[in-house]
């Protein structure tokens, strides 16, 4: 199924749900008393409705903070191998095939091997460091001229570079293997909604009709922000996933399809 199709069914599901409840507290419960608790009941609902939709808020924002951090991040860590290998082309010898060949290979480990890994939500255990390490020393002991500063330059600037790749590395796995959302906070956003949804039900005065569309409308809206969350925990999973184009477009920037 789409994720479209997947959250009309969350709000559907939930509108119904909210819809059969008001239905059954107006047709079996006690009317006796209920008007008289609007004044109770309204400034309830408003302390508790306004938590929740600062809570809500605060992990929407959060979470596509994230997914746009992590979009920049694959594009840094790309760019900077990619000029790790630019940084060395001008080297003697065969260093500058070696580093970029090494180049090539942590990309394909991370486009076939991690990338599956991390739309899972699992931990990564692939050379990719190791790979990394290696082409650290290749840079290292790449033979440069010892007069010349040019050559001395690329090699610091090609190190450097490579620096930014093992931050944005570890950056990309962290962020692919903590999910977004912790138990804690799904209980307080889950039970926070239920509690705005079954609040509305001590209100009395409303028509039947109107009362339903009310307590509807409301859980299929929290309904459909609690998808959104579900679907932000992962920045490398579900309807806002980070695809790895940053990766196949190093690939091509080092002659490799």
């Amino acid at each position: 199924m789409t994720i479209l199709l997947h959250g009309a069914l969350w709000v559907l599901g939930a509108a119904a749900g909210a819809a059969v409840i008001g239905y059954l507290v107006r047709r079996i419960g006690q009317d006796e008393g209920r008007p008289s608790n609007n004044d109770a009941a309204g400034q309830v609902f408003t302390i508790v409705s306004g938590l929740q939709a600062v809570v809500l808020a605060f992990v929407l924002v959060t979470l596509f903070d994230t997914v746009t951090d992590a979009r920049e991040g694959a594009f840094r860590e790309s760019q900077a191998l990619v000029s790790v290998s630019w940084a060395v082309d001008s080297f003697a010898g065969d260093a500058a095939q070696e580093v970029r060949a090494r180049s090539v290979s942590y990309l394909r480990t991370v486009l076939d091997t991690e990338w599956p890994v991390m739309q899972r939500s699992q931990e990564v255990r692939s050379p990719g460091w190791q790979q990394l390490d290696r082409l650290r020393t290749a840079v290292r002991e790449a033979p440069i001229d010892g007069d010349s500063e040019f050559e001395q330059a690329r090699k610091s600037e090609a190190l450097q570079r490579l620096d930014e790749v093992y931050e944005e590395r570890h950056q990309r796995l962290t962020r692919a293997f903590d999910r977004g959302v912790v138990a804690v906070v799904w209980f307080v956003l889950v039970v926070g909604s239920l509690v705005c949804v079954l609040l509305p039900n001590l209100f009395g005065g409303t028509r039947l009709l109107p009362h339903i569309m009310l307590v509807s409308t409301l859980a299929g809206a929290l309904a459909l922000l609690l998808f959104a969350i579900y679907q932000l925990q992962n920045p490398f999973s579900g309807g806002s996933a980070v695809e790895p184009e940053a990766f196949r477009w190093a690939l091509e920037r080092l002659g490799q399809r």
